[in-house]
């Protein structure tokens, strides 16, 4: 996958192309069904695939109070989007100058004049240029004139009939629920950082943890102890995920993620690793001292042992 930053980034020859676009917050299975049928529509019709997407949301630029948290980090969604097989990604700022692009400015300088558009996937409720002004109405008028067709994709909706959306996901982590999140998502959601130096609690217990930096990228689901896996390059192992701030202990700060590899003994410190929450075990617990806590951590890491495998 082709990853362009601005219009100018886009080579001449590159073109003409099938073209969808939105926020893609955590690649999820919704998005998903619009890249597939982006990618087939491109594959029929002799055009390029583009995904185009921001590097923010746009509350987060004219409403900062009210913008939402992100699944995902920019590199993570480039590389969940790189997945899907498209030919090339386009990750424009949402800065104040873009926000004051028209939509016909919107169509005339990505569009057309910088990937040479001839069909336009988008949502039924898509909005695009200044203030929302542009509509699917507005776009299909545009495309007409600017040469691109326009055809709108259904929602996808599992069986409760609810619109898969990333703010239903995010509903589903605040509250733990990682199984069913990764069911809307079409992949587990997963926190990548830097593994940093810990108390070291864990290893004077007999089961030593890698510590996410705080600043890792991803949304961290509810406290709890979670069954997941460790991914450090090419390799993934089993691992048991605390998250939350330790309630045994005082001085942990608060969602500090953690995450025991189980039947192995390997140096990750100064890594980026990415942790990925398959279930949920249980809640965060205080203990009233060290030798139930570490009963307890046992039938953890047997708990996770027996779902992951």
């Amino acid at each position: 996958m082709i990853t362009f930053r601005r219009v100018s980034d886009i080579p001449a020859g590159f073109g003409p192309t099938a073209v969808t676009i939105g926020k893609f917050d955590g690649v999820h299975a919704g998005h998903r069904a619009v890249i597939d049928r982006l990618k087939h529509a491109a594959r029929e019709r002799g055009l390029n695939s583009v995904v185009v997407t921001f590097d923010r949301h746009p509350a987060a630029l004219l409403a900062p109070e009210k913008a939402p948290p992100v699944l995902v980090s920019n590199d993570q969604k480039l590389d969940l989007l790189a997945e899907t097989g498209i030919d090339a990604a386009m990750l424009l700022s949402f800065d104040r100058e873009f926000s004051l692009l028209s939509p016909e400015d919107f169509v005339t300088t990505v569009l057309t004049t910088g990937l040479k558009a001839k069909l336009v996937l988008v949502g039924n409720d898509f909005r695009f240029g200044h203030r929302g002004a542009g509509d699917v109405a507005l776009l299909r008028e545009l495309g007409a004139r600017y040469g691109f067709d326009v055809e709108t994709i259904p929602d996808v909706a599992p069986n409760d009939g609810r619109r898969v959306s990333s703010t239903w996901i995010r509903e589903l982590l605040a509250e733990g629920r990682v199984a069913e999140a990764s069911r809307l998502l079409g992949h587990d959601p997963a926190v990548r950082g830097v593994v940093v130096h810990g108390a070291k609690r864990g290893r004077e217990l007999g089961y030593p943890t890698a510590n996410l930096s705080p600043d890792s990228d991803g949304l961290i689901p509810a406290d709890g102890v979670y069954a997941g896996w460790l991914r450090v390059g090419s390799r993934r192992f089993p691992a048991a995920i605390s998250v939350g701030n330790n309630p045994t202990f005082d001085g942990v700060p608060q969602k500090q993620v953690e995450a025991y590899v189980l039947d192995e003994d390997i140096d990750l410190y100064d890594q980026v690793v990415e942790v990925q929450f398959v279930d949920r075990i249980r809640g965060q617990v205080a203990f009233t001292g060290i030798d139930p806590l570490i009963v307890q951590m046992a039938d953890d890491v047997e708990r996770v042992r027996r779902l992951l495998s």
